[in-house]
Order: structure tokens, then C-alpha cells, then sequence
């Protein structure tokens, strides 16, 4: 292997090397001009990419299958090479008549073929030929690729045989050929065998490959890759508690929250339907994620996942902040975790939803807060305390903005208004009123209820997303960083 990571190339004798094709006007009139060259004193080879019989009048190496234009990076032809002692010195690209004949040494070479044009250009070789770059290079190029290959029948439907192997979250999936593996990988700079986590329930290792192999059929693109590795990382945390999200009857399952300068770069939508559906970042990264815990770690519903019900959500569910947007006071939830506003990173939190909380009427951050609280108050089970994420839209965060209140400010009122009545709180806890209670209880532990901003500038209409249960006996949300 070269030290770029390209397989040794086939070695080329000393002498010249010409790489033509028949699909090219300029080889081909250049027929004579090579018949010439042939006679000369300097040995020539002629390697042809479509037709072993083409050109006319000399022998002719079939390189139909591009093995020697792919080695040799022969992105134009007809391309020339000179070798000595079996280096290449020296290359010419496209015709160009004096160019040939110092090339070549030969004063006088082309003479006869005084119709030829003194310059013509050359065609795209077919080994940069977009339908075949990424064969060759799987087929060529130097493989780290480990995962067992599965063998289709010719009959056989692929995403029928996907389906039909357990292999899919119900959906159709894309068929995840080497290739296609190949250029996923080139997404990271991580080695493809590299551990990125132990996935639950079966604690199975899930390498760079396995991953790519999952967001491949997740149908993500390549430069995706770096947040579902970091996603994948921080759902298999003894924190977060996949294994025990799977299990439980409850409707959650791993929401990923993305913030950084990366939101951009992999063109994610943050305005309108944020939450929904059309755009492919947001659809496909947490879908790769559900898709690593089915396959690898055996997480399957009806299985170890046993939600009595379960959700859409649990397809997979990813969106990022606004942060663009976001008011002077109100830093982005991974800037309120403890990372700095230039990094890239997932946040995972358990949950479900979304559940919308309307209020187009309220113009003071006093009333618009009642009915964040009366919604909030009403997550999960009304009576005990909650996990919770709030997205804030534009049009409700502006009220409290423009007001002059602080993110900070924001949680701190709000927090005063998210107390569960104490006899109610009592009756929640013990199945039945004791009459007794004298102290409210928080709705929500400290640090439990995350707040970011999303959505399209338009709809006085925020949502909750509801949580599991944090603790030791639940999922903490978790946020780290983008290894590109």
C-alpha cells in the first residue's frame, strides 16, 4: 500500500504507456499518429478502456476493466506516460502535437496525419466516470471494510430480503453495498474499526463501519455521519440508560438535539416543521441511531423494547437549535450544558411527543408563563414529578425577550410556578388523600426541564416533549462533543 492508502498499483515496464478509448473522437484520430508511435525505438504499450480491439494496427492491453487507468489516477484520455526503471517521470494529457513529439522524441512524429488538428483536448476517462467511481474504488482501492458481506439471490427483492432478516425499523431501508459503506466512511476521520460503543441490550461492540453500515440504510449522507457516531456514543452511556429506556412501557425513546456550526454544514432545518418531516438531516440521523440499537444491540419492539404503546418518535428523532436566532441572554442548550458556542455537539434526551401548548393572546411574559405552566403541570402523570424538554418557537420566546427577561430569569419564574399542589402532590404518591400535606412539590428536579428554540418564525404555538424518568432509575439527559 502507497502511503496515501491506495493500493499498489500494477507495475508499468519501462517505455511508454498510452491510455485511449474508442468512445473519444481525439484517440480516435489519433489512430495513425499511435500506429507511428508503435514503430518507433522507444517501446509503446497501448492500453484501451472499451475496446480490445481499438486502435487498429497495434497490440492492444484490454483495460476494460480500468484496473491500470484507476491505479494510474488517468483522469483524461488519451493520456501518455514515460517510464524509467519503473517510475513514472512523466505524463502528457489530450494532443498536442510539438507537445508529443518532445514528449516522445520523435521530431517528425505526426507528419503524415496532416488533416489532425495540431491541438485537441481529450475525453473524461471512464475510471472518473460518476456511475463507476465508487465501484472501482471498492474494488481497487484499499479496503478496511470488515463486516460480513450478505449475498442476495438475483431474484431477490433487496428491501423484501432486508425486511424479511429483522433488519429494518419497519420502513424501506437502503441496501447498504460496500460502496456505498465506503462513502460513508470517507464522512469521518475516524478508523472504520475503531470501537465507538457497547450498544445494549446485547452489549455489542459498534465500530465506525457497523455505524456507517446502519446510517447507510438510515439513507444519511456521508457528511452526517460525525452526529450519529456522537449519538450512538452518548445513547450507550450508563447516563443515558438505553437498556433501560428499552425496556420500560413508557412511550419514550432517544431524542438528539444538535447544536454547533455543523447544524449548517449538513444543511439541517431549524425554522418550520423543525420537528417534522422534509428535510434529510432531521430524518435520517435519528433514524441511524434506532437503527444501530435494533441491529447491533438487538433492541427490537415486542422484544426487549417493551412499550405498551409506543411512539413515532421511537423511529428516530433529531432536530437542531435555532441558535442563529437565538435573544441576547439566552445561551443555546449546549452553551447552558457547559461547551462553547463554536462546538458541535448532540444532546440525547429521553422522550416522546411533541404536545403543543397554544397561546396567541397573552402579550406579557406573566400570562404567556401561565399557560406554559398550566401545560407543563399536566406532563406525564399530573400528580407526581416529570422529565421534560420545552421548544420554544420564536414567536412565544420574542414575548419574553423583548421584555428583557433572561433564559435565566425564564427558568427561575417559571420553576416558581411548576409546584404540584401538596395535597394533590400526597394523594399522587400514597393512591389516596391524606389531607395532611403542607408543602408543594416541585414538578420538575433541578436541571430536568430543557429549553431550546426552534421553529418557524410564524404560530404563537410552542410543544413539549415529554420525558421518562431521570435519576439512577431513569435516563439523564447527556450532551458531547462532534469528533469530525
Amino acid at each position: 500500500m502507497s502511503d496515501d492508502g491506495i493500493a499498489s498499483s500494477p507495475s508499468l515496464a519501462d517505455g511508454l504507456h498510452l491510455i485511449v478509448k474508442q468512445d473519444c473522437p481525439t484517440c480516435v484520430g489519433l489512430e495513425p499518429v499511435i500506429v507511428e508511435l508503435s514503430h518507433g525505438l522507444t517501446p509503446l504499450r497501448v492500453y484501451s478502456q472499451d475496446d480490445p480491439e481499438f486502435p487498429a494496427g497495434v497490440s492492444v492491453i484490454d483495460d476494460t476493466n480500468l484496473a491500470v487507468s484507476w491505479h494510474h489516477r488517468i483522469e483524461t484520455v488519451p493520456t501518455l506516460l514515460r517510464v524509467v526503471d519503473g517510475v513514472e517521470v512523466g505524463r502528457i494529457v489530450g494532443w498536442q502535437r510539438a507537445e508529443w513529439r518532445q514528449f516522445t522524441e520523435s521530431p517528425s512524429l505526426g507528419e503524415s496525419a496532416d488533416q489532425l488538428a495540431d491541438w485537441m483536448p481529450g475525453c473524461g476517462s471512464k475510471s472518473v466516470d460518476p456511475d463507476l467511481v465508487d465501484e472501482l474504488a471498492f474494488r481497487f482501492g484499499a479496503s478496511s471494510l470488515r463486516s460480513r458481506r450478505v449475498e442476495f439471490a438475483a431474484a431477490e427483492d433487496e428491501n423484501e430480503a432486508m425486511y424479511q432478516r429483522g433488519w429494518s425499523d419497519g420502513l424501506p431501508v437502503v441496501a447498504p453495498t460496500p460502496e456505498r459503506v465506503k462513502r460513508m466512511l470517507e464522512g469521518t476521520s475516524r478508523d472504520a474499526q475503531d470501537v465507538v460503543a457497547i450498544v445494549p441490550p446485547n452489549l455489542a461492540e459498534a465500530t465506525v463501519e457497523q455505524v456507517a453500515i446502519n446510517a447507510v440504510m438510515a439513507g444519511c449522507r456521508p457528511n452526517y455521519l460525525p452526529v450519529v457516531l456522537a449519538a450512538v456514543e452518548a445513547a450507550c452511556t450508563d447516563r443515558f440508560n438505553m437498556h433501560g429506556l428499552l425496556c420500560t412501557l413508557w412511550f419514550s425513546g432517544p431524542i438528539v438535539i444538535v447544536n454547533g456550526p455543523i447544524r449548517r454544514e449538513i444543511a439541517m432545518n431549524t425554522g418550520r416543521s423543525a420537528l417534522g418531516q422534509g428535510n434529510r438531516a432531521n430524518s435520517t440521523i435519528g433514524r441511524a441511531l434506532q437503527l444501530v440499537i435494533r441491529n447491533l444491540g438487538g433492541g427490537r419492539p415486542g422484544e426487549i423494547d417493551r412499550a405498551a404503546l409506543g411512539a413515532p418518535s421511537k423511529i428516530g428523532w433529531c432536530f437542531p437549535e435555532d441558535e442563529e436566532a437565538l435573544p441576547d441572554g439566552w445561551p443555546s442548550l449546549a452553551v447552558e450544558r457547559g461547551f462553547g458556542p463554536g462546538d458541535d455537539t448532540v444532546t440525547l434526551f429521553a422522550g416522546h411527543g411533541p404536545s403543543g401548548i397554544v397561546d396567541q393572546t397573552s402579550r406579557t411574559p406573566e400570562d404567556l408563563l401561565r399557560s406554559f405552566a398550566g401545560r407543563l403541570l399536566a406532563t406525564g402523570n399530573p400528580f407526581q414529578p416529570s422529565e421534560a424538554m420545552l421548544v420554544l418557537t420564536p414567536e412565544h420566546q420574542r414575548v419574553f425577550a423583548d421584555a428583557g427577561w433572561s433564559k435565566q430569569r425564564f427558568h427561575d419564574e417559571l420553576a416558581k410556578r411548576l409546584v404540584i399542589d401538596p395535597v394533590i402532590a400526597q394523594a399522587g404518591i400514597s393512591g389516596g388523600s391524606s389531607g395532611s400535606a403542607t408543602k408543594g412539590v416541585p414538578k420538575f428536579r433541578p436541571g430536568s426541564l430543557l429549553v431550546v428554540r426552534a421553529g418557524g418564525d410564524a404560530g404563537a404555538f410552542s410543544a413539549i416533549i415529554e420525558g421518562w424518568i431521570g435519576g439512577r432509575a431513569g435516563s439523564e439527559p447527556i450532551t458531547i462533543m462532534i469528533d469530525r
